[in-house]
Protein backbone atom coordinates (compact mmCIF):
# COMPACT_ATOMS: atom_id res chain seq x y z
CA UNK A 1 0.00 0.00 0.00
CA UNK A 2 1.17 3.51 -0.76
CA UNK A 3 0.08 5.45 2.33
CA UNK A 4 2.56 8.02 3.53
CA UNK A 5 2.93 8.33 7.31
CA UNK A 6 1.50 11.83 7.34
CA UNK A 7 -1.74 11.08 5.49
CA UNK A 8 -4.65 11.60 7.87
CA UNK A 9 -8.17 10.31 7.38
CA UNK A 10 -11.28 11.33 9.29
CA UNK A 11 -13.77 8.44 9.21
CA UNK A 12 -17.43 9.17 10.01
CA UNK A 13 -19.51 5.97 10.20
CA UNK A 14 -22.45 5.41 12.54
CA UNK A 15 -22.38 1.59 12.46
CA UNK A 16 -19.98 0.54 15.22
CA UNK A 17 -18.85 -2.73 13.65
CA UNK A 18 -18.33 -1.15 10.22
CA UNK A 19 -16.42 1.79 11.74
CA UNK A 20 -14.03 -0.52 13.60
CA UNK A 21 -13.63 -2.71 10.49
CA UNK A 22 -12.84 0.25 8.21
CA UNK A 23 -10.58 1.96 10.71
CA UNK A 24 -8.54 -1.21 11.20
CA UNK A 25 -8.15 -1.69 7.42
CA UNK A 26 -7.02 1.91 6.90
CA UNK A 27 -4.58 1.84 9.82
CA UNK A 28 -3.16 -1.46 8.51
CA UNK A 29 -2.69 0.25 5.13
CA UNK A 30 -0.56 2.90 6.85
CA UNK A 31 -2.98 5.80 7.35
CA UNK A 32 -3.50 7.82 10.51
CA UNK A 33 -7.23 7.54 11.22
CA UNK A 34 -9.59 9.33 13.57
CA UNK A 35 -13.00 7.66 13.67
CA UNK A 36 -16.31 9.10 14.88
CA UNK A 37 -19.87 7.82 14.85
CA UNK A 38 -21.64 10.96 13.58
CA UNK A 39 -21.06 14.10 11.57
CA UNK A 40 -21.52 16.40 14.54
CA UNK A 41 -18.52 14.74 16.21
CA UNK A 42 -16.46 15.16 13.05
CA UNK A 43 -16.87 18.95 12.80
CA UNK A 44 -14.67 19.91 15.78
CA UNK A 45 -11.96 17.56 14.53
CA UNK A 46 -12.08 19.14 11.06
CA UNK A 47 -11.63 22.55 12.66
CA UNK A 48 -8.54 21.61 14.68
CA UNK A 49 -6.81 18.88 12.64
CA UNK A 50 -5.66 18.90 9.04
CA UNK A 51 -7.08 15.87 7.24
CA UNK A 52 -6.20 14.67 3.77
CA UNK A 53 -9.49 12.80 3.43
CA UNK A 54 -12.95 12.78 4.94
CA UNK A 55 -14.38 9.27 4.50
CA UNK A 56 -18.03 9.42 5.46
CA UNK A 57 -21.10 7.27 5.43
CA UNK A 58 -23.94 9.24 3.88
CA UNK A 59 -26.83 8.11 6.07
CA UNK A 60 -26.06 9.01 9.71
CA UNK A 61 -28.03 10.48 12.63
CA UNK A 62 -27.95 14.20 13.47
CA UNK A 63 -26.02 15.23 10.34
CA UNK A 64 -25.81 13.21 7.14
CA UNK A 65 -22.59 12.74 5.23
CA UNK A 66 -23.55 15.19 2.49
CA UNK A 67 -24.07 18.03 4.97
CA UNK A 68 -20.84 17.03 6.69
CA UNK A 69 -19.02 17.19 3.34
CA UNK A 70 -20.46 20.65 2.65
CA UNK A 71 -19.27 21.85 6.05
CA UNK A 72 -15.89 20.21 5.42
CA UNK A 73 -15.59 22.16 2.15
CA UNK A 74 -16.09 25.39 4.15
CA UNK A 75 -13.83 24.50 7.09
CA UNK A 76 -11.08 22.61 5.28
CA UNK A 77 -11.31 23.12 1.50
CA UNK A 78 -8.15 21.09 0.81
CA UNK A 79 -9.62 17.96 2.40
CA UNK A 80 -10.78 15.42 -0.17
CA UNK A 81 -14.17 13.77 0.37
CA UNK A 82 -15.17 10.17 -0.23
CA UNK A 83 -18.56 8.64 0.61
CA UNK A 84 -19.57 5.11 1.49
CA UNK A 85 -23.21 4.07 1.31
CA UNK A 86 -25.51 1.13 0.93
CA UNK A 87 -28.32 3.09 -0.73
CA UNK A 88 -28.37 3.57 -4.51
CA UNK A 89 -30.71 6.60 -4.39
CA UNK A 90 -28.45 8.27 -1.86
CA UNK A 91 -25.50 7.70 -4.20
CA UNK A 92 -27.25 9.76 -6.88
CA UNK A 93 -27.93 12.59 -4.43
CA UNK A 94 -24.31 12.54 -3.25
CA UNK A 95 -23.06 12.72 -6.82
CA UNK A 96 -25.27 15.75 -7.46
CA UNK A 97 -24.41 17.54 -4.20
CA UNK A 98 -20.67 16.74 -4.16
CA UNK A 99 -19.62 16.08 -7.77
CA UNK A 100 -15.91 15.85 -6.90
CA UNK A 101 -16.44 13.22 -4.22
CA UNK A 102 -15.91 9.52 -4.86
CA UNK A 103 -18.85 7.31 -3.83
CA UNK A 104 -18.17 3.69 -2.90
CA UNK A 105 -21.29 1.52 -2.60
CA UNK A 106 -21.63 -1.16 0.08
CA UNK A 107 -20.89 -3.98 0.10
CA UNK A 108 -17.28 -3.62 -0.92
CA UNK A 109 -14.10 -5.51 -0.21
CA UNK A 110 -11.61 -3.78 2.10
CA UNK A 111 -8.98 -4.04 -0.62
CA UNK A 112 -11.26 -2.00 -2.91
CA UNK A 113 -11.75 0.62 -0.20
CA UNK A 114 -8.00 0.99 0.34
CA UNK A 115 -7.36 1.19 -3.42
CA UNK A 116 -10.01 3.91 -3.84
CA UNK A 117 -8.60 5.86 -0.88
CA UNK A 118 -5.13 5.62 -2.46
CA UNK A 119 -6.51 6.89 -5.78
CA UNK A 120 -8.28 9.83 -4.17
CA UNK A 121 -5.19 10.80 -2.17
CA UNK A 122 -2.87 10.27 -5.17
CA UNK A 123 -5.06 12.68 -7.16
CA UNK A 124 -4.64 15.21 -4.36
CA UNK A 125 -0.85 14.83 -4.42
CA UNK A 126 -0.76 15.10 -8.22
CA UNK A 127 -2.84 18.28 -8.11
CA UNK A 128 -0.42 19.84 -5.63
CA UNK A 129 2.51 19.34 -8.03
CA UNK A 130 0.79 20.93 -11.05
Amino acid sequence: MNATPNQRILLAEDDDAMRVYLERALVNAGYAVDAVDRGTEALPLLKKTGYDLLLSDIVMPEMDGIELAQRCNEISPDTKVMFITGFAAVTLKASREQPNAKVLSKPFHLRDLVLEVERVLDDRISAQFQ
